[in-house]
């Protein structure tokens, strides 16, 4: 339990660092810009620590359950290396998960100035600067 439990508040440091140092800088700046390659990899990170963290979110109301459900069998059931091995499935599934999507993204064209006037970057923001079709068929 206090191992998914450190997971977690490692995952959520990690996530909201993604975004925050950015954010603390541009307070300090006139022209509050961010390039196109910046903008694909703080997206990345921040997408993929977010699946995670719900991965590991689930990874943990399991571990929740076998506690109550089965309080003699936990330590049985929940075992160090299952426990290392639901972190490391939540870790993998997050960043699979972002790069796949992130891979959809990098097959459309840009054109034009690629900048984006916000210091966070999400897939709406990207997709408006595509100027081709962003429907799949």
């Amino acid at each position: 339990m206090y191992f998914l439990l450190s997971n977690l508040s490692l995952l959520d440091i990690c996530y909201i660092s993604t975004v925050v140092p950015r954010m603390l800088s541009d307070f300090f700046k006139t022209h509050t810009f961010i390039s196109f390659m910046g903008c694909t990899t703080q997206y990345f990170f921040f997408s993929s620590l977010g699946l995670t963290e719900c991965c590991l979110l689930a990874a943990m109301a399991y571990d929740r359950y076998v506690a109550i459900c089965n309080p003699l069998l936990y330590t049985a059931i929940m075992s160090p290396t299952v426990c290392v091995q639901m972190v490391a499935g939540s870790c993998i599934t997050g960043f699979f998960g972002s790069s796949i999507q992130l891979c959809a993204l990098l097959q459309l064209h840009f054109c034009g100035p690629n900048i984006i006037n916000h210091f966070f970057c999400d897939l709406p923001q990207l997709l408006i600067l595509s100027c081709s079709d962003t429907f799949f068929s």
